[in-house]
């Protein structure tokens, strides 16, 4: 949660907001009902030229956040893998469902 005069604002683990300025409480359970979860859903990486990457996030902090190409859990497949600033830029989204399937 962030401070915003004496409310709060609820923020997910990849520094976007969730709510307005709110109390306490409203915060707390609005990150209780998120979870944790959406962090192991696959998310898209724009890559330089243009290109959208299906990616999963590997680790998340408050100094970067770093994914790896999605490769199925293959054993042969070459590791790439980026490195992006926190909280989440506008060049990594969550994957749309028509790329889940």
């Amino acid at each position: 949660m962030c401070p915003d005069s004496d409310r709060f604002v609820a923020c997910d683990l990849l520094g976007r907001s969730l709510t307005g300025a709110v109390d306490w409480l409203t915060a707390e359970e609005t990150l209780e009902s998120l979870g944790i979860g959406y962090l192991a859903d696959p998310f898209e990486l724009l890559l330089d030229d243009g290109r959208w990457l299906r990616v999963r996030l590997t680790e998340v902090s408050s100094d970067a956040i770093r994914v790896k190409k999605d490769d199925w859990g293959a054993i042969d497949s070459p590791m790439l893998e980026y490195t992006l600033p926190f909280p989440i830029p506008e060049r990594l989204r969550p994957a749309t469902k028509r790329d889940r399937l």
